[in-house]
Order: structure tokens, then C-alpha cells, then sequence
């Protein structure tokens, strides 16, 4: 691991353990019209470039047939709204429906959190907790 990973997580942990801040950071009030912001961004982002064919389906509104620069890996949830090609198995869904309950809980501050628990998916905690098997990391 290099010093720069040691030093994030490390950043990562101390910001958690500061009750006050993570207290207001995660309180509905502050949290929840970031998840419907970043909802309304993946409606927009996912509606246009997936021409409009926007389903809910296991627990996320997914947008298909969108091209491959337009998301990460195999697809990306952003707010409620899970933007991908083809990649619509029901594990998978699964795995985006658990990103989009923690969109729920973090509101915006789940970008710079996912960003600093890192890129390897499998030591990212959010990751972890959405399933690495189902997520197809394994």
C-alpha cells in the first residue's frame, strides 16, 4: 500500500470519528435533497443519453443502452438511477440498489467519501457492503 492510500484512509477515519460533523453531514435534513439532487442529475444524464428509456426495476430506475463513456465499469448509480449498457442482471441490480440507499443516506457527501475509500472495489467499503460477489468484483 503507498503512503498516499494510507494517508486517505487515514483522512477517511478521522473525519468519520468526528461526531458533530458526521452528525450534520448525515442528517436527513442535509442529506436528502443531495440524493434527490443527484437523482434528478442521473434522470437528466441517464434520460437523454439512454434516449429516454428509463425503467425502474430492482429497486433502482435504470437507464439501458447508454454508451460505455457515459458511466464506470459496467454501470454507475448516481441519486436513484443506475446508468448502464447491457449490465441489468438481477444480482447486479441488486448490488446498485444497495449504492442507491447509501446515495440516500450521504446525500452529495457520498462522492468524496467513495472517492477517498479508494478504487480498489475490493477494499472500497462501499463496495463491500453492496456486495462484491453481486457487484461481479469477484
Amino acid at each position: 500500500m503507498t503512503e498516499g492510500r494510507r494517508g486517505r484512509g487515514s483522512f477517511l477515519d478521522r473525519l468519520t470519528r468526528v461526531r458533530w460533523l458526521r452528525a450534520v453531514l448525515l442528517h436527513p435534513i442535509v442529506a436528502r435533497p443531495g440524493y434527490w439532487f443527484a437523482t434528478a442529475c442521473g434522470f437528466v444524464w441517464g434520460g437523454v443519453l439512454s434516449r429516454f428509456r428509463i425503467r425502474r426495476e430492482g429497486g433502482v430506475w435504470v437507464a439501458p443502452g447508454m454508451p460505455a463513456w457515459a458511466f464506470g465499469r459496467g454501470g454507475t448509480t448516481i441519486g436513484a438511477v443506475y446508468l448502464t449498457s447491457t449490465n441489468v442482471r438481477p444480482s447486479v441490480l441488486e448490488h446498485e440498489a444497495v449504492h442507491r440507499a447509501q446515495w440516500k443516506r450521504y446525500g452529495l457527501a457520498f462522492i468524496p467519501l467513495y472517492v477517498l475509500a479508494g478504487q480498489d472495489a475490493r477494499r472500497n467499503r462501499f463496495e463491500i457492503e453492496a456486495g462484491l460477489k453481486k457487484g461481479g468484483y469477484e
